[in-house]
């Protein structure tokens, strides 16, 4: 029972009768994948990446005349901050999402920073456009196909002003592609070696205009 004293529970894990100090009822082990990884583990070169978000915002912060921004960064909220129904709202988590933005536009970041907004999963309601298919062939950088979609927002300082639609598919993969040909960094492997990268999104027209 991990209601009883001395017991630590997630929603999604096996209680821990032993653990000495048990976390705030909303930490959530399953959101903390690096947990789980012998490269990221306490001592590790790996785990010096591993920072709070606090040390994201007070880069930022400390940005009033030049970025000190690290070239790639990624954030991922807390719980309480994730818009996820039930334990927390979308509103919680979009006046964080507003309040990370105000902050890089109000430093010197603003200039030359690319911000990917995404999510783990699409929402749970149904989608009126199906997955493409591909029958019975493997894709080029997914096994199965993709599923289905997912919103993402790019914000940056040079896309196009007449942007309106762009019909390239992405998948999650090509976040992964743009930092690769960004910095000129090897494919992990076949997937984001075959996937579109971002970079349309600086040169994409208006419909209106073709």
């Amino acid at each position: 029972d991990p209601t009883k004293p001395g017991m630590c529970a997630d929603p999604y894990s096996i209680p821990n009768p032993t653990y000495p100090n048990c976390p705030n009822k909303v930490f959530q082990y399953h959101h903390q994948p690096f947990n789980y990884f012998y490269n990221y583990r306490p001592g590790s070169a790996g785990r010096a990446h591993l920072q709070d978000e606090q040390a994201f915002v007070g880069l930022v912060n400390s940005s009033d005349k030049v970025c000190n921004l690290n070239s790639v960064s990624f954030v991922k909220p807390i719980g309480l901050e994730n818009e996820h129904p039930g334990y927390t709202s979308e509103g919680r988590g979009s006046d964080h999402l507003v309040s990370l933005l105000q902050s890089i536009n109000s430093s010197a970041c603003r200039k030359d920073t690319m911000v990917v907004v995404t999510y783990d999963e699409f929402g749970g309601q149904w989608d009126h456009v199906a997955p493409p298919g591909q029958g019975g062939t493997a894709g080029p950088h997914d096994e199965w196909g993709p599923g289905t979609r997912i919103p993402a927002l790019i914000i940056a300082p040079r896309l196009r002003g007449d942007f309106v639609v762009d019909h390239t598919q992405y998948d999650t993969t090509s976040i992964l592609a743009t930092i690769e040909r960004r910095w000129g960094v090897a494919p992990l492997g076949s997937r984001d070696a075959a996937v579109n990268d971002l970079s349309n999104v600086f040169n994409a027209k208006s419909p209106f205009d073709t």
